[in-house]
């Protein structure tokens, strides 16, 4: 659960005070790894804080999820094994056979295969939109949807959804809005206050911020469907071990000034990008020419740390780009200190390949990270030929 004494404060105060409370027996600062199983119990049913078993419950993993709660402005959140089971929870708690799902037509592949080749077998249909426009949805929508999933800035062409116009639309077809928030992390963007119901993390990426940790995260606004995920949680059990949930909590108490130089850096990137001869299309939301730009900069702090674009002589040229950065590392996942490329259409997109969702060919996604920018520009020129 949430906690009422963080509420007013910054987000940079939340970040590191939110649920890590000092160790009531030694004062130490930081929450302990409590790495157990099962508890001690004080006769049948006399449970020490609640706790009996770690899948039910750990006390690290409490500190994560009343954290991730106070960041999203929340009153429940929930931490799981890695993001996909996140979403897998969310899905099995929210849907049953015969339900329909309007997912976006820029959908991170692992999402898309989870309603393509997972969910739809236990008979749940699903329908894609164009989720920045409102007639879109409206024309996906049946009279048997129940959720309406957006990513925004979307992975991987950056596309922006405006928050609260996709959240009237739900509310009026009687939907739930879920809102994947990992590229923008709760720093730069907070859905629940623009109308979500629940918002989804891959806890990888930007809030553990080392490339070091696999987790995800849902927090939602209403307490009710909070206690009915709790419930599905631990009846299906992928929750975040407590080594994980330390490390993620580590990761989030630097969270605000990584994401400033993660956009710092991103900036200068894509003003280079801009004037390359070889480069053809810019895909970032800071630029005034990007389609989704004003709805960015009126519900985020910031335009994030990731750019996409594509590049003169399709797809052979973007994969050799990729080959040829050194300082840019070739790797899938985003969201550490370290800057990353990828070639999507092999790569984290593979599984859209021949569908209503498949990525250009010709397009290069990067994670911009917090080395020196100028190192980073020098790099992605050499690359570029």
């Amino acid at each position: 659960m949430s906690d009422d004494s963080h509420e007013h404060q910054s987000f940079e105060t939340r970040a590191i005070h939110a649920g890590n409370t000092a160790d009531p027996l030694t004062g130490a600062v930081v929450p302990p790894i409590y790495q157990v199983s099962t508890y001690k119990q004080d006769g049948v049913g006399g449970l020490r804080g609640g706790y009996e078993y770690s899948r039910s419950a750990n006390p690290t993993r409490t500190a994560l999820e009343e954290n991730l709660a106070a960041l999203e402005g929340g009153v429940r959140g929930l931490a799981f094994a890695s993001g996909l089971a996140a979403e897998d929870c969310l899905l099995r708690t929210l849907l049953a056979p015969g339900d329909h799902v309007v997912i976006p037509n820029d959908a991170y592949g692992g999402t898309f295969r989870l309603f393509a080749k997972v969910v739809s077998r236990w008979g749940v249909e699903w329908s894609v939109a164009d989720t920045s426009d409102a007639d879109s949805i409206r024309a996906a929508l049946t009279p048997k949807t129940k959720v309406i999933w957006v990513e925004t800035p979307s992975n991987p062409l950056l596309g922006i959804t405006d928050i609260a116009m996709v959240a009237d639309i739900a509310r009026t077809a009687g939907a739930k809005l879920v809102v994947d928030n990992t590229f923008a992390s709760p720093y730069l963007q907070q859905p629940l206050a623009l109308g979500a119901d629940v918002v989804v993390h891959s806890l990888t990426k930007y809030m553990g911020g080392h490339s070091d940790v696999v987790g995800g995260a849902l927090v939602t606004a209403d307490a009710a469907l909070g206690e009915e995920l709790a419930y599905h949680q631990n009846a299906m059990g992928a929750v975040a071990g407590p080594f994980d949930s330390w490390i993620v909590l580590r990761g989030i108490k630097t969270l605000a000034v990584r994401m400033d130089r993660h956009a710092e850096n991103a900036a200068k990137i894509v003003e280079v990008l801009k004037r390359h001869p070889k480069v053809t299309k810019v895909l970032y939301p800071g630029l005034p020419e990007h389609p989704g730009h004003e709805i960015a900069a009126k519900q985020m702090r910031n335009f994030g740390g990731m750019i996409s674009f594509q590049v003169e002589g399709g797809e052979e040229a973007a994969v050799a780009v990729c080959n040829r950065a050194k300082l840019f590392t070739l790797g899938e996942s985003l969201g550490g200190v370290e800057s990353l490329i990828e070639h999507p259409g092999r790569m984290t997109h593979a599984s859209v390949v021949g569908s209503a969702l498949e990525v250009p060919a010709d397009l290069i996604r990067l994670s911009v990270g917090i080395e020196n920018a100028d190192d980073l520009v020098a790099d992605l020129t050499q690359a570029l030929g």
